[in-house]
């Protein structure tokens, strides 16, 4: 059984900083892109941040670019997502996914396997 699972949010001041990380288990991570989603409430999820099985690639949007910045473990299956200078707007339920296949890794539908998610508000 695959699983995903998500720790390190919570509550953080405007500017203030928080690590997410996500632990996988029952997949050969090292052979799956990985990816950070978040979803506020009445908004769709949206990519947050993507690295692929090896680390070499990374994607992400201009909206946290220069603020986020994932990484991953393979040896200790686990993928990190920094978040530094947090917005309000940053306020959502973070996700973390993988897919087997790497491509096309801001996609949603591209991933097999999702987390069940960790708050992380930002109060202004």
């Amino acid at each position: 059984q695959v699983t995903l699972v998500e720790s390190g949010g919570g509550l953080v001041q405007t500017g203030g900083s928080l690590r997410l990380s996500c632990a996988a288990s029952g997949l050969t991570f090292s052979r799956y892109a990985a990816g950070w989603f978040r979803q506020a409430p009445g908004k769709e999820r949206e990519i947050v941040a993507a690295i692929s099985w090896s680390g070499g690639r990374t994607f992400s949007p201009d909206s946290v670019k220069g603020r986020f910045t994932i990484s991953r473990d393979n040896a200790k299956n686990t993928v990190f997502l920094q978040m530094n200078s947090l917005k309000p707007e940053d306020t959502a339920v973070y996700y973390c996914a993988a897919q087997y296949s790497g491509y096309d890794m801001p996609k949603t539908a591209r991933y097999d396997y999702w987390g069940q998610g960790t708050q992380v508000t930002v109060s202004s």
